[in-house]
Protein backbone atom coordinates (compact mmCIF):
# COMPACT_ATOMS: atom_id res chain seq x y z
CA UNK A 1 0.00 0.00 0.00
CA UNK A 2 1.72 3.64 -1.12
CA UNK A 3 1.60 6.48 0.83
CA UNK A 4 -1.35 7.64 -1.33
CA UNK A 5 -3.80 5.18 -0.53
CA UNK A 6 -2.77 5.50 2.87
CA UNK A 7 -4.13 9.26 2.55
CA UNK A 8 -7.15 7.69 0.78
CA UNK A 9 -7.85 5.13 4.00
CA UNK A 10 -7.24 7.92 6.46
CA UNK A 11 -9.96 10.74 4.62
CA UNK A 12 -12.29 7.80 4.48
CA UNK A 13 -11.86 7.21 8.50
CA UNK A 14 -11.55 10.69 8.95
CA UNK A 15 -15.11 11.42 7.19
CA UNK A 16 -17.04 8.48 8.66
CA UNK A 17 -15.94 9.59 11.84
CA UNK A 18 -17.11 13.06 11.38
CA UNK A 19 -20.37 11.41 10.13
CA UNK A 20 -20.36 9.31 12.98
CA UNK A 21 -20.10 12.30 15.27
CA UNK A 22 -22.12 14.71 13.68
CA UNK A 23 -24.86 12.74 13.90
CA UNK A 24 -24.28 11.94 17.23
CA UNK A 25 -23.94 15.61 18.03
CA UNK A 26 -27.27 16.44 16.19
CA UNK A 27 -29.66 13.83 17.76
CA UNK A 28 -27.98 14.77 21.11
CA UNK A 29 -29.09 18.68 20.44
CA UNK A 30 -32.28 17.49 19.37
CA UNK A 31 -33.09 15.64 22.42
CA UNK A 32 -31.92 18.37 24.35
CA UNK A 33 -34.32 20.63 22.85
CA UNK A 34 -37.27 18.35 22.95
CA UNK A 35 -37.00 18.28 26.37
CA UNK A 36 -40.42 17.44 27.67
CA UNK A 37 -41.95 16.89 24.42
CA UNK A 38 -40.91 12.79 24.37
CA UNK A 39 -42.74 13.00 28.00
CA UNK A 40 -45.91 14.60 26.35
CA UNK A 41 -45.41 11.88 23.66
CA UNK A 42 -44.97 9.27 25.40
CA UNK A 43 -47.89 10.19 27.82
CA UNK A 44 -50.13 10.10 24.66
CA UNK A 45 -49.30 6.53 23.94
CA UNK A 46 -52.21 4.28 24.59
CA UNK A 47 -52.44 0.81 24.00
CA UNK A 48 -53.69 2.24 20.37
CA UNK A 49 -50.82 0.49 18.35
CA UNK A 50 -51.58 3.31 15.15
CA UNK A 51 -50.53 5.90 17.62
CA UNK A 52 -47.33 3.89 19.18
CA UNK A 53 -46.06 3.58 15.41
CA UNK A 54 -46.61 7.61 14.78
CA UNK A 55 -44.41 7.84 18.27
CA UNK A 56 -41.99 5.58 17.10
CA UNK A 57 -41.34 7.09 14.28
CA UNK A 58 -40.95 10.80 15.27
CA UNK A 59 -38.93 9.70 18.53
CA UNK A 60 -36.59 8.06 15.56
CA UNK A 61 -36.59 11.04 13.08
CA UNK A 62 -34.97 13.00 16.58
CA UNK A 63 -32.67 10.78 17.33
CA UNK A 64 -31.76 9.83 14.27
CA UNK A 65 -31.24 6.15 15.09
CA UNK A 66 -33.93 2.97 15.41
CA UNK A 67 -31.23 1.23 17.27
CA UNK A 68 -31.41 3.97 19.68
CA UNK A 69 -35.33 3.98 20.28
CA UNK A 70 -35.52 0.43 20.32
CA UNK A 71 -32.59 0.40 23.10
CA UNK A 72 -35.23 3.30 24.70
CA UNK A 73 -38.05 0.88 24.19
CA UNK A 74 -36.32 -1.99 26.02
CA UNK A 75 -35.63 0.87 28.78
CA UNK A 76 -38.96 1.13 29.26
CA UNK A 77 -40.29 -1.94 29.03
CA UNK A 78 -37.89 -2.75 31.89
CA UNK A 79 -38.79 0.01 33.76
CA UNK A 80 -42.24 -0.33 33.67
CA UNK A 81 -43.59 2.60 31.16
CA UNK A 82 -44.42 0.60 28.05
CA UNK A 83 -46.15 -2.69 27.84
CA UNK A 84 -45.46 -5.09 25.11
CA UNK A 85 -48.30 -4.16 22.98
CA UNK A 86 -47.29 -0.56 22.75
CA UNK A 87 -44.08 -1.71 22.38
CA UNK A 88 -44.86 -3.36 18.92
CA UNK A 89 -46.36 -0.07 17.86
CA UNK A 90 -43.30 1.85 18.28
CA UNK A 91 -40.52 -0.45 17.35
CA UNK A 92 -42.72 -0.64 13.74
CA UNK A 93 -42.77 3.11 13.97
CA UNK A 94 -39.19 3.61 14.58
CA UNK A 95 -37.92 2.05 11.38
CA UNK A 96 -39.69 4.38 9.35
CA UNK A 97 -38.38 6.93 11.29
CA UNK A 98 -34.83 5.75 10.86
CA UNK A 99 -35.72 6.41 6.95
CA UNK A 100 -35.32 10.35 7.22
CA UNK A 101 -31.45 9.92 7.62
CA UNK A 102 -31.18 8.17 4.39
CA UNK A 103 -32.97 11.09 2.19
CA UNK A 104 -30.77 13.43 4.80
CA UNK A 105 -27.94 11.69 3.15
CA UNK A 106 -29.63 11.59 -0.37
CA UNK A 107 -29.95 15.43 -0.16
CA UNK A 108 -26.75 15.59 -2.28
CA UNK A 109 -28.52 14.36 -5.78
CA UNK A 110 -31.40 16.74 -5.43
CA UNK A 111 -29.34 19.91 -6.88
CA UNK A 112 -26.22 21.98 -6.38
CA UNK A 113 -27.12 23.82 -3.43
CA UNK A 114 -27.73 20.56 -1.43
CA UNK A 115 -24.47 19.02 -1.78
CA UNK A 116 -22.57 18.72 1.84
CA UNK A 117 -19.51 21.15 0.35
CA UNK A 118 -21.35 24.05 -0.45
CA UNK A 119 -23.64 24.48 2.83
CA UNK A 120 -22.74 22.69 5.19
CA UNK A 121 -19.36 24.86 6.62
CA UNK A 122 -21.79 27.54 6.82
CA UNK A 123 -24.07 25.38 9.07
CA UNK A 124 -20.69 24.62 11.64
CA UNK A 125 -19.55 28.28 11.11
CA UNK A 126 -22.98 29.86 12.59
CA UNK A 127 -23.56 26.93 14.60
CA UNK A 128 -20.51 27.96 16.45
CA UNK A 129 -21.38 32.07 16.40
CA UNK A 130 -24.65 30.52 18.13
CA UNK A 131 -22.55 28.18 20.94
CA UNK A 132 -20.03 31.49 21.49
CA UNK A 133 -22.06 34.39 21.86
CA UNK A 134 -25.76 33.13 23.11
CA UNK A 135 -26.55 32.75 26.29
CA UNK A 136 -30.02 31.19 26.54
CA UNK A 137 -29.53 27.38 26.88
CA UNK A 138 -32.11 27.23 24.44
CA UNK A 139 -30.29 28.95 21.84
CA UNK A 140 -27.00 26.72 22.68
CA UNK A 141 -29.03 23.72 21.85
CA UNK A 142 -29.72 25.12 17.85
CA UNK A 143 -26.10 25.77 17.65
CA UNK A 144 -25.13 22.19 18.73
CA UNK A 145 -27.73 20.64 16.23
CA UNK A 146 -26.51 23.19 13.60
CA UNK A 147 -22.85 21.91 13.81
CA UNK A 148 -23.72 18.32 14.05
CA UNK A 149 -25.92 18.64 11.18
CA UNK A 150 -22.84 20.53 9.39
CA UNK A 151 -20.37 17.73 10.67
CA UNK A 152 -22.64 15.11 9.13
CA UNK A 153 -22.49 16.27 5.90
CA UNK A 154 -18.79 17.44 5.32
CA UNK A 155 -17.93 14.09 6.58
CA UNK A 156 -20.21 12.47 4.01
CA UNK A 157 -18.02 14.60 1.93
CA UNK A 158 -15.03 13.30 2.84
CA UNK A 159 -16.24 10.00 2.38
CA UNK A 160 -17.06 10.82 -0.94
CA UNK A 161 -14.21 12.24 -1.91
CA UNK A 162 -11.70 9.44 -0.85
CA UNK A 163 -13.85 6.83 -3.04
CA UNK A 164 -14.29 8.85 -6.02
CA UNK A 165 -10.83 8.34 -7.45
CA UNK A 166 -11.59 4.86 -7.35
CA UNK A 167 -14.83 4.23 -8.66
CA UNK A 168 -13.80 2.29 -11.69
CA UNK A 169 -11.45 -0.08 -9.82
CA UNK A 170 -12.46 -3.55 -10.34
CA UNK A 171 -12.46 -4.48 -6.79
CA UNK A 172 -15.95 -2.71 -6.07
CA UNK A 173 -17.58 -4.22 -9.09
CA UNK A 174 -16.35 -7.84 -7.87
CA UNK A 175 -17.02 -7.22 -4.38
CA UNK A 176 -20.82 -6.00 -5.23
CA UNK A 177 -21.09 -8.56 -8.05
CA UNK A 178 -20.54 -11.47 -5.63
CA UNK A 179 -22.48 -10.17 -2.98
CA UNK A 180 -25.79 -9.35 -5.29
CA UNK A 181 -25.61 -13.12 -6.72
CA UNK A 182 -25.91 -14.42 -3.17
CA UNK A 183 -28.85 -12.77 -1.38
CA UNK A 184 -27.66 -14.37 1.99
CA UNK A 185 -24.31 -13.05 1.24
CA UNK A 186 -25.29 -9.97 0.79
CA UNK A 187 -27.40 -10.04 3.85
CA UNK A 188 -25.16 -11.07 6.06
CA UNK A 189 -22.42 -8.30 4.89
CA UNK A 190 -25.19 -5.67 5.64
CA UNK A 191 -26.09 -7.18 8.99
CA UNK A 192 -22.27 -7.32 10.18
CA UNK A 193 -21.73 -3.89 9.08
CA UNK A 194 -24.55 -2.53 10.79
CA UNK A 195 -23.39 -4.75 13.93
CA UNK A 196 -20.47 -3.59 13.95
CA UNK A 197 -21.57 0.81 14.06
CA UNK A 198 -24.70 0.21 15.51
CA UNK A 199 -26.90 1.98 13.68
CA UNK A 200 -28.87 1.22 10.55
CA UNK A 201 -29.05 4.90 9.74
CA UNK A 202 -25.29 5.00 9.03
CA UNK A 203 -24.22 2.10 7.64
CA UNK A 204 -27.30 2.72 4.87
CA UNK A 205 -25.65 6.05 4.83
CA UNK A 206 -21.91 4.47 4.25
CA UNK A 207 -23.89 2.52 1.48
CA UNK A 208 -25.39 5.76 -0.10
CA UNK A 209 -21.79 7.40 -0.41
CA UNK A 210 -20.77 4.24 -2.40
CA UNK A 211 -24.01 4.90 -4.67
CA UNK A 212 -23.16 8.79 -5.14
CA UNK A 213 -19.87 7.37 -6.91
CA UNK A 214 -21.74 4.85 -8.94
CA UNK A 215 -19.95 1.61 -7.83
CA UNK A 216 -22.80 -0.13 -6.20
CA UNK A 217 -25.44 -2.03 -8.50
CA UNK A 218 -28.92 -2.62 -7.74
CA UNK A 219 -29.32 -6.29 -6.49
CA UNK A 220 -26.30 -6.03 -3.60
CA UNK A 221 -27.91 -2.56 -2.46
CA UNK A 222 -31.49 -3.98 -2.27
CA UNK A 223 -29.96 -7.06 -0.49
CA UNK A 224 -27.13 -5.14 1.90
CA UNK A 225 -30.28 -2.63 2.94
CA UNK A 226 -32.26 -5.46 3.93
CA UNK A 227 -29.29 -6.86 6.06
CA UNK A 228 -28.71 -3.54 7.30
CA UNK A 229 -32.21 -3.17 9.01
CA UNK A 230 -31.59 -7.19 10.72
CA UNK A 231 -27.77 -5.47 11.60
CA UNK A 232 -29.54 -3.03 13.68
CA UNK A 233 -31.18 -5.25 16.19
CA UNK A 234 -28.39 -6.29 17.55
CA UNK A 235 -27.67 -3.06 20.03
CA UNK A 236 -31.40 -4.09 21.52
CA UNK A 237 -30.87 -7.16 22.11
CA UNK A 238 -27.18 -6.95 23.73
CA UNK A 239 -28.89 -3.86 25.73
CA UNK A 240 -31.90 -6.54 26.85
CA UNK A 241 -29.29 -8.75 28.49
CA UNK A 242 -29.88 -8.86 32.33
CA UNK A 243 -33.43 -6.93 31.54
CA UNK A 244 -35.99 -8.38 32.87
CA UNK A 245 -37.64 -10.98 30.75
CA UNK A 246 -40.63 -8.39 29.42
CA UNK A 247 -37.44 -6.27 28.18
CA UNK A 248 -35.94 -9.15 26.61
CA UNK A 249 -39.15 -9.83 24.77
CA UNK A 250 -39.54 -6.75 23.40
CA UNK A 251 -35.55 -7.08 21.94
CA UNK A 252 -37.33 -10.54 20.36
CA UNK A 253 -40.02 -8.40 18.66
CA UNK A 254 -38.05 -5.91 16.83
CA UNK A 255 -35.50 -9.01 15.77
CA UNK A 256 -38.77 -11.01 14.22
CA UNK A 257 -40.61 -8.05 12.72
CA UNK A 258 -37.22 -7.00 10.82
CA UNK A 259 -36.39 -10.51 9.92
CA UNK A 260 -40.13 -11.78 8.54
CA UNK A 261 -39.73 -8.44 6.67
CA UNK A 262 -36.73 -9.35 4.93
CA UNK A 263 -37.57 -12.79 3.97
CA UNK A 264 -40.75 -11.62 2.53
CA UNK A 265 -39.15 -8.74 0.44
CA UNK A 266 -35.80 -10.93 -0.30
CA UNK A 267 -37.97 -13.46 -1.72
CA UNK A 268 -39.53 -11.05 -3.74
CA UNK A 269 -36.82 -9.19 -4.93
CA UNK A 270 -35.01 -12.31 -5.96
CA UNK A 271 -38.09 -13.27 -8.00
CA UNK A 272 -37.75 -9.67 -9.58
CA UNK A 273 -33.83 -9.59 -10.36
CA UNK A 274 -34.12 -12.99 -11.94
CA UNK A 275 -36.85 -11.62 -14.35
CA UNK A 276 -35.02 -8.40 -14.80
CA UNK A 277 -31.44 -9.28 -14.98
CA UNK A 278 -30.68 -5.92 -16.53
CA UNK A 279 -32.05 -3.98 -13.50
CA UNK A 280 -30.01 -5.92 -11.46
CA UNK A 281 -26.96 -5.07 -12.80
CA UNK A 282 -27.54 -1.58 -13.49
CA UNK A 283 -26.07 1.15 -11.00
CA UNK A 284 -28.16 2.20 -8.11
CA UNK A 285 -28.46 5.91 -7.06
CA UNK A 286 -28.40 7.45 -3.31
CA UNK A 287 -31.76 8.73 -4.01
CA UNK A 288 -33.15 5.41 -5.01
CA UNK A 289 -31.88 3.79 -1.79
CA UNK A 290 -33.85 6.26 0.27
CA UNK A 291 -36.94 5.55 -1.96
CA UNK A 292 -36.38 1.42 -1.53
CA UNK A 293 -35.80 2.21 2.28
CA UNK A 294 -38.57 3.97 2.99
CA UNK A 295 -41.24 1.09 0.87
CA UNK A 296 -39.44 -1.62 2.72
CA UNK A 297 -40.16 -0.30 5.88
CA UNK A 298 -43.87 1.33 5.42
CA UNK A 299 -44.99 -1.81 3.21
CA UNK A 300 -43.43 -4.21 6.05
CA UNK A 301 -45.28 -2.30 8.80
CA UNK A 302 -48.41 -2.20 6.83
CA UNK A 303 -48.23 -6.42 6.15
CA UNK A 304 -47.14 -7.36 9.98
CA UNK A 305 -49.34 -4.16 11.77
CA UNK A 306 -52.44 -6.54 12.16
CA UNK A 307 -50.41 -9.11 13.52
CA UNK A 308 -49.09 -7.56 16.17
CA UNK A 309 -50.40 -10.08 18.68
CA UNK A 310 -48.93 -13.13 17.01
CA UNK A 311 -45.10 -10.81 16.90
CA UNK A 312 -46.28 -10.67 21.26
CA UNK A 313 -46.60 -14.34 21.57
CA UNK A 314 -43.83 -15.87 19.29
CA UNK A 315 -41.49 -13.67 21.42
CA UNK A 316 -42.65 -15.63 24.38
CA UNK A 317 -41.90 -18.68 22.55
CA UNK A 318 -38.69 -17.79 21.30
CA UNK A 319 -37.77 -16.95 24.88
CA UNK A 320 -40.17 -19.50 26.81
CA UNK A 321 -42.98 -18.45 29.54
CA UNK A 322 -42.24 -17.70 32.69
CA UNK A 323 -45.28 -18.31 35.65
CA UNK A 324 -45.32 -15.35 38.35
CA UNK A 325 -44.48 -16.17 41.46
CA UNK A 326 -47.04 -14.43 42.79
CA UNK A 327 -45.12 -12.56 45.73
CA UNK A 328 -45.06 -8.88 44.90
CA UNK A 329 -41.16 -7.44 44.67
CA UNK A 330 -40.10 -5.44 47.53
CA UNK A 331 -39.99 -1.35 47.05
CA UNK A 332 -36.62 -1.09 46.58
CA UNK A 333 -36.60 -4.18 44.60
CA UNK A 334 -39.31 -2.50 42.24
CA UNK A 335 -37.33 1.35 42.28
CA UNK A 336 -34.25 -1.13 41.19
CA UNK A 337 -36.12 -2.38 38.07
CA UNK A 338 -37.55 0.87 37.56
CA UNK A 339 -34.51 2.95 37.71
CA UNK A 340 -33.12 1.37 33.84
CA UNK A 341 -29.57 2.48 32.92
CA UNK A 342 -31.16 2.71 29.18
CA UNK A 343 -33.27 5.77 30.04
CA UNK A 344 -30.62 7.94 30.64
CA UNK A 345 -29.75 8.26 27.28
CA UNK A 346 -33.14 10.02 27.11
CA UNK A 347 -32.76 12.43 30.04
CA UNK A 348 -36.27 13.70 30.45
CA UNK A 349 -37.36 10.61 30.76
CA UNK A 350 -35.05 9.19 33.21
CA UNK A 351 -35.70 12.68 35.63
CA UNK A 352 -39.60 11.43 35.44
CA UNK A 353 -38.84 7.98 36.58
CA UNK A 354 -36.84 9.56 39.30
CA UNK A 355 -39.57 11.92 40.02
CA UNK A 356 -41.55 8.41 40.18
CA UNK A 357 -39.62 6.89 42.59
CA UNK A 358 -39.15 9.77 44.76
CA UNK A 359 -42.29 10.42 45.12
CA UNK A 360 -42.32 6.00 46.34
CA UNK A 361 -39.89 6.46 48.82
CA UNK A 362 -41.76 9.99 50.33
CA UNK A 363 -44.69 7.87 50.34
CA UNK A 364 -42.95 5.26 52.32
CA UNK A 365 -41.72 8.23 54.73
CA UNK A 366 -45.21 9.22 55.17
CA UNK A 367 -45.71 5.98 56.19
CA UNK A 368 -43.21 5.53 59.07
CA UNK A 369 -44.04 8.61 60.15
CA UNK A 370 -47.72 7.55 61.10
CA UNK A 371 -45.71 3.84 62.77
CA UNK A 372 -43.69 6.01 64.75
CA UNK A 373 -46.62 8.12 66.16
CA UNK A 374 -48.70 5.04 66.85
CA UNK A 375 -45.97 3.50 68.52
CA UNK A 376 -44.94 6.93 70.81
CA UNK A 377 -48.44 6.74 72.10
CA UNK A 378 -49.65 2.84 72.12
CA UNK A 379 -46.10 1.08 73.01
CA UNK A 380 -47.72 -0.93 69.82
CA UNK A 381 -44.55 -3.73 69.01
CA UNK A 382 -45.57 -4.40 65.81
CA UNK A 383 -45.83 -0.71 65.02
CA UNK A 384 -41.70 0.03 66.17
CA UNK A 385 -40.53 -3.10 64.12
CA UNK A 386 -42.06 -1.92 61.14
CA UNK A 387 -40.39 1.47 61.71
CA UNK A 388 -36.87 0.09 62.26
CA UNK A 389 -37.78 -2.29 58.62
CA UNK A 390 -39.18 0.41 57.08
CA UNK A 391 -36.25 2.94 57.54
CA UNK A 392 -33.58 0.26 56.36
CA UNK A 393 -35.70 -0.03 52.88
CA UNK A 394 -36.05 3.84 52.89
CA UNK A 395 -31.66 3.64 53.11
CA UNK A 396 -31.99 1.13 50.26
CA UNK A 397 -33.92 3.24 48.32
CA UNK A 398 -32.02 6.69 48.96
CA UNK A 399 -28.77 4.92 47.56
CA UNK A 400 -30.07 3.58 44.39
CA UNK A 401 -31.43 7.04 43.67
CA UNK A 402 -28.44 9.18 44.54
CA UNK A 403 -26.18 6.49 42.43
CA UNK A 404 -28.96 6.86 39.47
CA UNK A 405 -29.25 10.76 39.59
CA UNK A 406 -25.51 10.81 39.95
CA UNK A 407 -25.30 8.54 36.43
CA UNK A 408 -28.05 11.29 34.94
CA UNK A 409 -26.38 14.06 36.16
CA UNK A 410 -23.03 13.03 34.03
CA UNK A 411 -25.43 13.10 31.07
CA UNK A 412 -25.57 15.75 28.52
CA UNK A 413 -28.32 18.20 30.27
CA UNK A 414 -29.85 21.27 30.01
CA UNK A 415 -30.35 24.12 32.57
CA UNK A 416 -33.55 23.02 33.28
CA UNK A 417 -32.87 19.59 33.63
CA UNK A 418 -29.50 20.14 35.82
CA UNK A 419 -32.10 22.31 38.12
CA UNK A 420 -34.55 19.09 38.62
CA UNK A 421 -31.40 16.89 38.81
CA UNK A 422 -30.55 18.66 41.42
CA UNK A 423 -33.30 19.45 43.43
CA UNK A 424 -34.33 15.67 43.23
CA UNK A 425 -30.78 14.43 44.98
CA UNK A 426 -31.58 17.25 47.60
CA UNK A 427 -35.45 15.67 47.94
CA UNK A 428 -33.86 11.89 48.61
CA UNK A 429 -31.16 13.44 51.30
CA UNK A 430 -34.21 15.50 53.27
CA UNK A 431 -36.33 12.28 52.96
CA UNK A 432 -33.84 9.77 54.09
CA UNK A 433 -33.54 12.16 57.33
CA UNK A 434 -37.39 12.22 57.70
CA UNK A 435 -36.97 8.59 58.57
CA UNK A 436 -33.65 8.74 60.56
CA UNK A 437 -35.91 10.78 62.92
CA UNK A 438 -39.21 8.28 62.63
CA UNK A 439 -36.41 5.78 63.73
CA UNK A 440 -35.12 8.08 66.30
CA UNK A 441 -39.32 8.59 67.49
CA UNK A 442 -39.33 4.55 67.47
CA UNK A 443 -36.17 4.12 69.82
CA UNK A 444 -38.00 6.68 72.14
CA UNK A 445 -41.06 4.91 71.54
CA UNK A 446 -38.98 1.41 72.76
CA UNK A 447 -37.41 3.33 75.73
CA UNK A 448 -41.07 4.71 76.65
CA UNK A 449 -42.05 1.18 76.80
CA UNK A 450 -39.14 -0.46 78.75
CA UNK A 451 -39.44 2.24 81.26
CA UNK A 452 -42.97 1.78 81.52
CA UNK A 453 -43.02 5.56 81.14
CA UNK A 454 -46.78 7.10 80.44
CA UNK A 455 -47.43 10.59 78.95
CA UNK A 456 -50.02 12.31 80.88
CA UNK A 457 -53.81 12.45 78.99
CA UNK A 458 -52.55 16.00 78.49
CA UNK A 459 -49.18 15.59 77.17
CA UNK A 460 -50.63 12.34 74.74
CA UNK A 461 -53.18 14.57 73.01
CA UNK A 462 -50.86 17.23 72.67
CA UNK A 463 -48.35 14.93 70.93
CA UNK A 464 -51.10 13.40 69.19
CA UNK A 465 -51.99 17.02 67.87
CA UNK A 466 -48.40 17.52 67.04
CA UNK A 467 -48.02 14.53 65.28
CA UNK A 468 -51.12 14.78 62.83
CA UNK A 469 -50.02 18.51 62.28
CA UNK A 470 -46.07 17.36 61.17
CA UNK A 471 -48.06 14.59 58.70
CA UNK A 472 -49.74 16.61 56.73
CA UNK A 473 -46.49 19.23 56.39
CA UNK A 474 -45.11 16.05 54.74
CA UNK A 475 -47.67 14.98 52.88
CA UNK A 476 -48.18 18.46 51.25
CA UNK A 477 -44.69 18.42 50.76
CA UNK A 478 -44.18 15.48 48.99
CA UNK A 479 -47.32 15.74 46.79
CA UNK A 480 -46.34 19.33 46.04
CA UNK A 481 -43.18 17.61 44.29
CA UNK A 482 -45.59 14.63 43.14
CA UNK A 483 -48.06 17.27 41.26
CA UNK A 484 -45.51 20.36 41.18
CA UNK A 485 -48.62 22.00 42.81
CA UNK A 486 -47.46 25.30 44.60
CA UNK A 487 -50.68 25.20 46.34
CA UNK A 488 -49.63 22.05 48.13
CA UNK A 489 -45.96 24.40 48.72
CA UNK A 490 -48.25 27.35 50.16
CA UNK A 491 -49.72 24.83 52.73
CA UNK A 492 -46.48 23.08 53.50
CA UNK A 493 -45.33 26.15 54.71
CA UNK A 494 -48.14 26.87 56.81
CA UNK A 495 -47.92 23.54 58.59
CA UNK A 496 -44.63 24.05 59.33
CA UNK A 497 -45.55 27.81 60.90
CA UNK A 498 -48.45 25.32 62.72
CA UNK A 499 -45.76 23.07 64.05
CA UNK A 500 -43.56 25.31 65.35
CA UNK A 501 -46.08 27.25 67.21
CA UNK A 502 -47.20 23.63 68.68
CA UNK A 503 -43.56 22.99 69.79
CA UNK A 504 -43.66 26.27 71.52
CA UNK A 505 -46.64 25.84 73.56
CA UNK A 506 -46.02 21.97 74.04
CA UNK A 507 -42.68 23.24 75.62
CA UNK A 508 -44.53 25.89 77.42
CA UNK A 509 -46.60 23.26 78.85
CA UNK A 510 -44.59 20.33 79.81
CA UNK A 511 -42.35 22.83 82.23
CA UNK A 512 -45.53 24.12 83.48
CA UNK A 513 -46.44 20.08 84.18
CA UNK A 514 -42.80 19.59 85.89
CA UNK A 515 -43.29 22.68 87.89
CA UNK A 516 -46.82 21.55 88.69
CA UNK A 517 -45.05 17.70 89.72
CA UNK A 518 -47.81 16.59 87.09
CA UNK A 519 -44.91 14.49 85.30
CA UNK A 520 -41.67 13.20 86.22
CA UNK A 521 -38.18 13.58 84.78
CA UNK A 522 -37.18 10.54 82.39
CA UNK A 523 -41.06 11.37 81.23
CA UNK A 524 -39.87 14.92 80.68
CA UNK A 525 -36.71 13.93 78.36
CA UNK A 526 -38.99 11.44 75.99
CA UNK A 527 -41.51 13.75 75.59
CA UNK A 528 -39.09 16.77 74.35
CA UNK A 529 -37.21 14.37 72.24
CA UNK A 530 -39.68 13.25 70.81
CA UNK A 531 -41.18 16.76 69.85
CA UNK A 532 -37.83 17.98 68.72
CA UNK A 533 -37.41 14.94 66.25
CA UNK A 534 -41.01 16.18 64.78
CA UNK A 535 -40.01 19.32 64.35
CA UNK A 536 -37.39 18.63 62.44
CA UNK A 537 -39.36 16.74 60.23
CA UNK A 538 -41.40 19.32 59.15
CA UNK A 539 -38.14 21.56 58.66
CA UNK A 540 -37.34 18.45 56.19
CA UNK A 541 -40.85 19.03 54.48
CA UNK A 542 -40.39 22.27 54.00
CA UNK A 543 -37.08 21.87 52.37
CA UNK A 544 -38.99 19.65 49.90
CA UNK A 545 -41.69 21.79 49.29
CA UNK A 546 -38.91 24.61 48.37
CA UNK A 547 -37.31 22.72 46.01
CA UNK A 548 -40.82 22.16 43.99
CA UNK A 549 -40.98 26.41 44.86
CA UNK A 550 -37.61 26.83 43.29
CA UNK A 551 -38.18 24.87 39.93
CA UNK A 552 -41.57 26.77 39.31
CA UNK A 553 -40.04 30.37 39.82
CA UNK A 554 -37.10 29.18 37.33
CA UNK A 555 -39.67 27.94 34.85
CA UNK A 556 -41.94 31.61 35.17
CA UNK A 557 -38.52 33.30 34.53
CA UNK A 558 -38.02 31.32 31.29
CA UNK A 559 -41.56 31.51 30.00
Amino acid sequence: MNIEAIGVLFQFIGGLGMFLYGMNQMADGLQKSAGHRMQKLLGVLTSNRLMGVLLGAGITAIIQSSSATTVMIVGFVNAGLMNLTQAVGVIMGANIGTTVTSWIVSMSEWGEMLKPEFFAPVLVGIGAAVIMFAKDSKKKEIGEILIGFGLLFIGLSFMSSSIEPYRDAPIFGNIFAVLGKNPLLGILAGALVTAIIQSSSASVGILQTLALNGVVNWQSAIFITLGQNIGTCITAILSSVGAHRTAKRAAAIHLLFNVMGAVIFGILMTILFAVKPDLAASSISSVEISIFHTVFNVTNTILLFPFAGVLVKLSGLMLGEKKSSGKEAAPDDQMSRHLDNRLLETPSLAIEQVQNEVISMGELAIRNLELAGRGLLTGEEESINAVFENEKMINRMQKLLAGYLVGLSNGSLNEEQHLAVKNLFYSINDIERIGDHCENLAELSQEKKNGELIFSQEAAQEMEALIETVKEAVTCAIGARKNHDMTLVRQALRKEEEVDSQEEELRENHMKRLTDMQCNFENGVVFLDAVSNLERISDHAVNIAGYVKEEAAWNGSMS
